[in-house]
């Protein structure tokens, strides 16, 4: 940010928002908190999509859908590492998978090594959260218990990183459920 757009910014923080306002920054400064601790410095989230245009465009590929996507992908990760070298391979990999999701991939989502349907994801998701939330029936979560033992952290481990963000989010309070629903439907569909 240039220093002139800085100082315009505190100034009207400091002298002229009302509380509407300050809430509206206080949002987006959390939200860019959490963007800088995810992904870096970087000024934007990579769009998977446009990434795939970009180099596309500047290898000519031609090649199957496949050789895209690990292009795509390998572009990405080197992105990363430009932009974020603190952050392990693990940490990596996990952004990676959420940004370019790989259908084809055994045990993406569940660590016995089958893909979790969606609708199932989702039933998961809305047991999780009442669990989490303490709106959760102490019956269900004794059958749940009984048929899987430690359901919390065998779901937790099978839930993708952007779903557990989604979820860490709303627990917390810092998504109200509106938007929580609204993501959450649109993270389940990129799966």
């Amino acid at each position: 940010m240039a220093k002139q757009e800085l100082v315009q910014t505190l100034d009207f923080i400091l002298n002229r928002c009302n509380e509407r306002d300050i809430e509206a920054v206080a949002a987006a400064v959390l939200r860019r908190r959490r963007d800088i601790a995810m992904f870096g410095s970087m000024p934007a989230i990579p769009n998977p999509g446009d990434l795939a245009k970009e180099l596309s465009a500047q290898l000519n590929i031609e090649g199957s859908i496949e050789g895209l996507k690990n292009s795509v992908k390998d572009y990405a990760i080197r992105i990363i590492k430009q932009q974020a070298p603190e952050l392990t391979d693990r940490q990596i990999e996990e952004l990676t998978r959420s940004w370019i999701p790989n259908q084809a991939a055994p045990g993406r989502d569940s660590p016995k090594g089958q893909a979790v349907p969606g609708n199932v994801m989702a039933s998961m998701v809305d047991q999780f959260v009442s669990f989490s939330l303490g709106r959760m029936e102490e019956e269900e979560d004794k059958a749940l218990r009984s048929e899987m033992g430690p359901w919390p952290d065998k779901y937790w481990k099978a839930f993708p990183q952007v779903i557990r963000l989604l979820i860490t989010d709303f627990i917390k309070g810092e998504i109200n459920e509106k938007e929580f629903n609204t993501r959450m439907g649109l993270a389940l569909q990129m799966r």
